[in-house]
This record gives structure tokens, C-alpha cells and sequence, in this order.
């Protein structure tokens, strides 16, 4: 697929997930604040900032290996693309239409916390690495440049799944945690997000789902998603394409962190 063709496409998955999910406000009333939690991003002279620099030079070499094509294909970010990403760690293929009621507690849980996580994005106003040094993105520098880098939506967002899609399906739960962390480091090889922000996108989420877990909302439509989930692997027709599943487990398998020399 051309440059263009690629950001097509993401426009109109972005535009028709938005217009699906317009309907779910979320299960809090009050946005979490998450600054207050969250470490403030990191600053010039710091080392955590040092250590973010060097992530990112040093996995530009990542964008052009298999690892590096599933964090391009992990750019789309709606709610029903992530529920796609997450479908060999559920077992099951995930839709609106073949788990309606899992994309009504994904969608919600993933609005309360997308809201948190763009509060505290607003209050940092990071640059996005590529802003900071010279490399290649795997996305468009001109809309990545429009938002800030800290905390990465994309890492708040695959770590919501992760613990909303755990709490629904336990016996799965480490495929979809494995799964979860690196649909954030995916946003390290892509070169949009520091590593100091995939870092902070899961703290934010992990901080707003535990009061999303404590709302009745929350605790209805979870039982309505472990039901569905249970009939739906039980149908074979709804199964994930085993080998399509089994060269993503490769990929995800290892953090993408580990052994990065330079």
C-alpha cells in the first residue's frame, strides 16, 4: 500500500469508528485526573528524557522487519480496529456484530479513559519524538504533530482492552496482557510515541479502570461480555485464523525493549 492509499485508509477507519462509538460516554461522570498519579513527562536534562532519545534512534531500524509491519498495521485506532488486534489474544473474532455486547463495555471503558489520558496530554504538551530527532515514522509526521506524545492514546487504549478484555475472559488473560503490551510498543517501532509515554498511557488506564471497575454500569455490562464471549468460542465459525494468530504470538511474544543496544 502507497503513502497515500495508507492515510486514506486510516481516515475513513478513523471517521467510521468515531461515528460507532459516538453513542458511549463512558461509565464516569467525572473524568479521573491522572496528573496527579501519572510521573510529569519528562524534561531536557533528565534521564528518563536521555533514555527516550536513544529508544527512538534506536528502533528506527525496526520499522522495516515483520515487528515493524504489525505496528504499522496497529495504526488504526478506533475501537472496532483494536477489537480486530485483540481477537487472536480473545480467541474469538471481536465485532460489533459478532460480540455487540464486549464493543459496548470496550467502547465505554475506552471513553473514560481516552478522556483522562487527552486531559493529561493538554496538561504536558510533549513533543512527539520525531519532533525531538530525525528518523522515520511508520505514520504521518504532519498528523502525528497535531497532538502530544505524553501519555501515548494508542498504549492507554490497547491497555484498556487489556484489562477490560482480562476481567471478561481470565483464562485468557495472558495472551491478551502480552497482547496489550505491545499494542503500545508498537507505537515505539512506529516512532510516534516516546518510551516514557507507552509507560504512562498504561499507569493512566490502570488508574481510571479501577473506578471505572467500581461502577454498576461497568459490572453489568461485563457480565453480559463473559457470557457472550463464552458462547462465542464455543462456535467455531467465530475463531480467529489459527495461522494468522500463531505469527502474531511470534511477533508479540518478546517486549520490543529488550536487547535494544546503542
Amino acid at each position: 500500500m502507497t503513502y497515500r492509499g495508507l492515510r486514506i485508509t486510516l481516515l475513513i477507519a478513523a471517521a467510521v469508528g468515531a461515528t460507532a462509538a459516538t453513542q458511549y460516554k463512558g461509565y464516569l461522570g467525572t473524568p479521573v485526573d491522572i496528573t496527579t498519579i501519572v510521573p510529569d513527562a519528562p524534561q531536557k536534562g533528565d534521564v528518563r528524557y536521555e533514555a527516550d532519545r536513544k529508544m527512538f534512534r534506536a528502533t528506527r531500524a525496526m520499522l522495516d522487519t515483520p515487528r515493524g509491519r504489525l505496528a504499522t498495521a496497529d495504526v488504526p485506532s478506533s475501537v472496532i480496529d483494536v477489537m480486530k488486534d485483540f481477537s487472536c489474544a480473545a480467541g474469538v473474532k471481536l465485532s460489533p456484530e459478532t460480540t455487540p455486547a464486549t464493543y459496548q463495555l470496550l467502547a465505554n471503558a475506552n471513553a473514560d479513559t481516552a478522556k483522562a489520558n487527552n486531559l493529561a496530554k493538554d496538561h504536558w504538551k510533549r513533543l512527539r519524538p520525531f519532533l525531538i530527532d530525525k528518523g522515520p515514522v511508520c505514520d504521518s509526521k504532519e498528523e502525528l504533530a497535531k497532538s502530544y506524545d505524553y501519555p501515548s492514546g494508542h498504549s492507554t487504549r490497547g491497555w484498556t482492552f487489556g484489562l477490560a478484555l482480562s476481567d471478561a475472559e481470565p483464562d485468557r488473560a495472558t495472551p491478551i496482557q502480552v497482547r496489550a503490551r505491545s499494542y503500545g510498543e508498537s507505537r515505539i517501532v512506529c516512532g510516534a510515541h516516546t518510551m516514557s509515554a507507552i509507560e504512562a498511557g498504561r499507569l493512566g488506564a490502570t488508574v481510571t479502570m479501577q473506578s471505572v471497575r467500581q461502577t454498576a454500569a461497568y459490572q453489568s455490562d461485563l457480565e453480559a461480555a463473559r457470557a457472550e464471549l463464552k458462547a462465542a468460542r464455543a462456535n467455531p465459525t467465530l475463531a480467529p485464523e489459527a495461522g494468522a494468530c500463531s505469527t502474531e504470538a511470534g511477533l508479540v511474544a518478546k517486549s520490543v525493549l529488550v536487547g535494544v543496544r546503542r
